[in-house]
């Protein structure tokens, strides 16, 4: 199994910040967020292997992802990087972080913790998967039919992003739907490492979310003892989303303080 040669999108100067998207996304959901950085850093957006216009493998874990990005960073010339993930994006960094420490310049964690997560995400992948992309007539179709699996507007719109005319009489998904699913385990895995990260990490929560919770404090320290933490009130899962200009705000402020 090898590391793959994902799609990006290079923004602005400075020194290199990778930023990396959650499940079922692709760089795009993390646009305002690169371009609000791009004055300051040369932004790396990322498309994770199996989503975007990534290639797609059958395979799909923590540590193959992790060798993308390293992959990534040796096909662009980068010795070193930060980092930046929302969600799945953040648990590749952190093991980028754990496994490449030489290669890390510091970690921004966007809501998510090192631990294993429970199965949440079954309906919707049983929503997307019932859809016939052969007799699929139009993109309101499939909205109508991802209804009754995701009742939330916003969340559909988010993920029939990825479905694409294929044809000019058929769709198909741009990400890897059947490898998302037969890897969904390693996708909800946890990090862990015999050696810790040593330098500067910052995971940011937002305020209404779950995915960040007291107990994970040991773990979060066990492997990242500079790390610490932010919360933006009033946020959920995409607080990057919510309250764009004050998450970018907080990125730069930590890794101002982190270059010096």
């Amino acid at each position: 199994m090898t590391a793959v040669h994902l799609n990006y999108k290079v923004m602005g100067q400075g020194e290199p910040l990778i930023v990396m998207h959650g499940l079922f996304g692709s760089w795009e959901n993390l646009g305002s967020v690169a371009r609000g950085m791009m004055d300051t850093y040369q932004v790396h957006a990322l498309d994770m292997r199996n989503h975007g216009r990534s290639p797609h493998s059958n395979n799909m874990c923590y540590s193959l992802m992790a060798a993308d990005v390293i992959q990534y960073m040796d096909d662009q010339g980068l010795e070193a990087a930060h980092l930046l993930g929302h969600s799945m994006g953040g648990k590749v960094a952190m093991t980028c972080a754990l496994a490449y420490p030489q290669r890390i310049r510091s970690v921004l964690v966007a809501d998510i913790a090192p631990v294993q997560y429970e199965r949440h995400h079954e309906r919707i992948l049983e929503g997307l998967e019932r859809i016939d992309l052969v007799a699929l007539k139009s993109r309101q179709e499939a909205d109508e039919l991802l209804t009754p699996y995701v009742p939330e507007v916003a969340v559909r719109q988010f993920l029939l992003k990825n479905l694409i005319k294929a044809n000019a009489s058929g769709f198909a998904w741009r990400l890897n739907l059947a490898a998302i699913i037969s890897n969904y385990e390693h996708i909800m895995s946890g990090q862990s490492s015999t050696v810790a990260f040593p330098g500067p990490v910052l995971f940011i929560k937002g305020g209404i979310s779950d995915y960040i919770l007291p107990q994970h404090r040991e773990q979060v320290l066990r492997l990242f003892p500079n790390a610490s933490m932010r919360t933006i009130p009033g946020t959920g899962h995409w607080l990057h989303a919510e309250k764009c200009s004050l998450f970018v705000q907080i990125c730069k402020r930590f890794l101002q303080s982190a270059q010096k």
